[in-house]
């Protein structure tokens, strides 16, 4: 089972998006996320049971979008800048091509 630990970071200032970029290219072995307060989560990898199970996941989902054609299919190394300033990363995911194709490299 995959746990996290959130960190508080808001005594030494706030964790924008550009300070969580940084944060996670210094620490490319580690597996970050960041709360729309500020938070920076920690996750932890996860065990063999949970890994099959978001493998079979994603390998569901990577075949859907595969016979569709209708989207982009992500694994949980990728993480979103959401609406609302949150940055997390789902354990599989999808976006519709239109949407995708809408976004900036950014």
């Amino acid at each position: 089972m995959m746990s996290a630990l959130a960190l508080d970071l808001n005594p030494l200032g706030p964790l924008t998006h550009e300070a969580f970029y940084q944060l996670c290219a210094a620490n490319p072995d580690m597996k970050f996320e960041r709360t729309v307060e500020g938070e920076l989560i920690i996750v932890s990898p996860t065990g063999g049971e949970t890994g099959e199970r978001n493998s079979e996941i994603n390998y569901q989902l990577r075949r859907w979008t595969k016979q569709n054609k209708q989207g982009k299919c992500f694994d949980s190394s990728t993480c979103f800048q959401l609406s609302n300033g949150a940055e997390r990363s789902p354990d599989s995911s999808w976006v519709q091509l239109e949407r995708w194709e809408s976004l900036s490299v950014e």
